[in-house]
């Protein structure tokens, strides 16, 4: 088991440990390839980690494990670099929870229902959670979340406080995902239904995120959150098939993407068509993207980022989870 008390997820121990499953939170399922790296970080490491360079296991695994860390982990003068020029800057848990609880007064009509913040802190209310009139766990479980430029994904899980690195045990966690499965916890109490509800809940949470780096570490962190919570329950591991199955939801739920264009990074460009003039001669014709020029989302000429409806059925499979473009879904 990958040592729960580090918020450094070493992808040397998930190669060991769990065999394929950091090739699965590597993908990417727009480009049928995998994440790439979108950020100049690591261009003196060589040619493999370029802007446009895509993270391949064996470019951070063997002696390149910990080229990817967490942002607290990261010296000071990084850590600028990147506020600077990504506008990267992590929110710390405390606020996360303040942010997290006005999602949750607003659903339950009350306050105080997980926790209740206390300054730079909160108090963990310690009771099992229960439901307005009209309302069960399977309906919180499956109320879909979404986080916008999601980082390392702090408002989802909150393994560890982004901004001071100190490690959160599970009862005191307060993510998005953090709360679905403490209902999860709470309600179900053998393995084959605890493990689909838990899916259900990865089924509902989504999130997207430009950096390459932060992307991979978000998926890490949700899913050691899914162990660590079976573990927790049933004092033992999931099977590994049922981790590749949790990672294989996040791959499709937690995406790379453009947020204020709908596309993978970077992919809007010229469009180059050929036309024959009234001479019969052929020229090339060229035009700009029309979303760039106009900052219009709907008319970007990007590789337009994919994810999956799981509560539709898709028609080519047969099964449950329907490929849909994000963009599809901004009305």
């Amino acid at each position: 088991m990958i040592n729960q008390n580090k918020i450094d997820i070493l992808k040397n121990d998930i190669v060991k440990q769990y065999p394929d499953v950091l090739d699965v939170l590597l993908r990417d399922h727009t480009t049928q390839k995998n994440i790439f790296w979108a950020t100049y970080n690591y261009e003196e490491l060589g040619d493999k980690y370029k802007y446009n360079s895509p993270i391949l296991p064996d470019l951070i695994t063997g002696e390149n494990g910990q080229i990817i860390m967490p942002r607290v982990q990261k010296d000071m003068l990084l850590q600028r670099s990147r506020s600077r020029e990504m506008a990267e800057v992590f929110t710390p848990s405390w606020v996360c929870n303040a942010q997290n609880n006005l999602i949750d007064n607003a659903w339950f009509g009350k306050e105080g229902v997980f926790n209740t913040s206390e300054g730079q802190a909160w108090k963990t209310n310690k009771n099992n959670i229960t439901f307005p009139v009209g309302k069960t766990w399977k309906d919180y479980v499956k109320d879909t979340r979404l986080e916008m430029a999601c980082g390392e994904a702090p408002y989802i899980t909150s393994r560890y406080d982004t901004t001071t690195g100190v490690f959160i045990p599970i009862e005191n966690r307060i993510g998005l995902l953090d709360r679905k499965l403490r209902v999860i916890n709470e309600n179900v109490h053998t393995s084959g239904s605890w493990l689909k509800a838990a899916q259900k809940a990865y089924k509902n949470i989504y999130a997207f995120e430009w950096q390459g780096d932060n992307l991979l570490l978000a998926r890490e962190a949700m899913l050691i959150t899914f162990i660590e919570n079976y573990k927790h329950k049933f004092d033992k591991e999931p099977l590994l098939r049922s981790i590749k199955f949790i990672a294989y939801i996040i791959s499709w739920n937690v995406w790379q993407m453009d947020g204020l264009k709908g596309v993978v990074p970077n992919t809007c460009g010229k469009i180059q068509k050929k036309i024959i003039n009234l001479f019969g001669e052929i020229e090339t014709d060229s035009s700009f993207c029309k979303g760039c020029l106009n900052d219009n989302i709907k008319k970007h000429n990007g590789l337009k980022c994919l994810i999956k409806d799981w509560s539709m059925k898709d028609i080519e499979s047969g099964r449950k989870g329907k490929k849909i473009k994000f963009i599809d879904l901004l009305k």
